[in-house]
């Protein structure tokens, strides 16, 4: 994963933002020409903003959120992850197609639910669980929460805390303005720790709810892993690396005003729960295993330091973790030719590995081949058709060639892109740029404004929206989705 944004993806594009019809030398032509030149003016403008809103590197893509979360693309990982979570969730009855796991560019072992649809997963979470059982847990966890509906309850204890805490600073403001009125100091003070007290105890009230949820969470996973199978030792392991990371400051932390309880009163449950169980000592299988070290050598290559990496990744391990490792830092640091090298070398062992063919055509992509980034790429496709990043990446390829015979080839791709993925800002700038080359520009403003949208910015994805409305057929399908737009209203609190 890298911020920098690669040559073929990026304001290249908007350079080669053409109008949709040539001058003519009559007065009305020379007005629909500067027409036309104010129109792909206002469509690179908006390309412009969709590429500031998300810097694009597509096999592995970094995305700009509401919010500033810095998201995670990947194909592989997004895979990978859909395949541990399945038998979890069809064993908490939780529908595997309702709930998506987000990854996030951060490297502190963390993952979290904020609803029953969205799992959130740090990127540091995969580099560091050295099996695949340790994920799993992770998410057993997290499906506890979503299983238990957590989050509604969570936001229930919330509401009642801060119902405590108003009934405090309504008794406290109370007191406080009495003893004003009859210039009591001591009732003023007693009317401050009223309110403080009760603020503490409030606070306290919902931390202590939170603890038992994470508890309770704890205990549903040992029993999903159970029902399917696998080992609870994963999550033992995550919560010993927790107990490590508090060890040295333990002595300064007050328990009660944690949201998770002690990692010493988690393991010493999950150890009295694996202990009764018959897989406690089951492994993962090694293809799994073998997926999973394959997934941890890329994230860790495509945002770890260079030394750490290549000590973690030498020379002399001709690993294919490895291997794959150096191709990638390879293409991170500018030296395309090589990761080819690498990459093909990585394919004569795995012909049949779509990841290693998208990142193939990602590397030819960005060094300003995209005609031959496409035979990889349909490559990769063909061998993953249902991973929507690497059919956004193919269609990116489609529309860097320029070439208009292929742009109805491009739309499909990534339509197909965004029909899997509806938050995919990167695509819709893509499906812009393609529609703008086939002329049809009315779908290309309302492709910018879709990609806005979805990125966050709500008044110009309005702008984009609008403009497309002025030129549809009223009542049209295309019509109604820019209508979606314009009359869009955020919930308010």
């Amino acid at each position: 994963m890298t911020t920098e944004r690669p040559a073929a993806a990026s304001s290249g594009f908007l350079r080669r933002v053409s109008p949709a019809a040539p001058p003519r030398a009559d007065a009305r032509g020379a007005e629909r020409s500067r027409a036309s030149g104010r129109t792909a003016r206002l469509i690179a403008a908006g390309l412009a903003l969709l590429l500031a809103a998300e810097p694009v590197a597509p096999a592995l893509a970094q995305q700009a959120v509401p919010g500033s979360i810095p998201l995670v693309r990947d194909a592989e990982t997004e895979t990978l992850l859909r395949d541990y979570a399945a038998p979890i969730f069809k064993a908490a009855n939780v529908p595997s197609r309702g709930v998506e796991i987000i990854l996030i560019n951060e490297r502190e072992y963390n993952a979290f639910v904020v609803d029953g649809t969205r799992m959130f997963m740090n990127v540091g979470v995969l580099i560091d669980a050295a099996t695949p059982n340790e994920v799993i847990g992770v998410i057993a966890h997290e499906t506890g929460h979503i299983a238990g509906s957590h989050m509604v309850r969570l936001r229930e204890a919330m509401a009642r805390a801060q119902t405590l805490a108003v009934i405090g600073a309504v008794l406290g403001a109370g007191a406080i303005a009495a003893s004003a009125a009859t210039r009591s100091r001591s009732g003023m003070d007693g009317g401050a720790a009223v309110f403080a007290g009760t603020a503490q105890v409030a606070q306290r009230s919902f931390l202590a709810y939170a603890r038992t949820e994470e508890m309770s969470a704890d205990r549903a996973a040992i029993t999903y892993l159970e029902k399917t199978g696998q080992s609870g030792r994963g999550m033992l392991t995550t919560f010993k690396r927790f107990a490590d990371q508090l060890l040295v400051k333990a002595a300064s932390l007050d328990k009660y005003a944690l949201t998770h309880p002690m990692p010493q009163e988690r393991i010493a449950q999950l150890e009295r729960l694996i202990e009764t169980s018959k897989f406690a000592d089951r492994k993962d299988p090694p293809e799994l295993q073998a997926r999973h070290d394959l997934m941890r050598a890329k994230l860790s290559a495509f945002t770890g330091n260079l030394r750490l990496i290549e000590r973690l990744y030498p020379a002399t391990d001709n690993g294919l973790p490895a291997r794959y490792a150096r191709a990638v830092l390879a293409y991170r640091f500018k030296n395309p030719a090589d990761a080819i090298r690498q990459l093909d070398d990585l394919i004569k062992v795995q012909p049949n590995n779509p990841y290693f063919w998208e990142l193939r055509g990602q590397v030819l992509l960005e060094w300003g081949k995209p005609r031959e980034a496409l035979a990889p790429l349909r490559k990769a496709v063909s061998l993953a058709p249902n991973a929507g990043p690497i059919r956004s990446l193919l269609g990116q390829a489609l529309v860097a060639t320029e070439d208009k015979a292929l742009t109805d080839e491009a739309i499909r791709e990534l339509q197909s892109a965004v029909d899997r993925d509806k938050l995919d800002s990167g695509s819709y700038r893509f499906l812009a740029r393609a529609y703008a080359m086939k002329g049809d520009l009315p779908k290309a403003d309302l492709m910018i404004a879709k990609g806005l949208f979805v990125a966050g910015d709500i008044q110009e994805a309005r702008r984009y929206a609008n403009r497309a409305q002025g030129n549809l057929k009223p009542g049209s399908p295309d019509w109604l989705r820019a209508d979606d737009i314009v009359s869009y209203k955020p919930n308010t609190p």
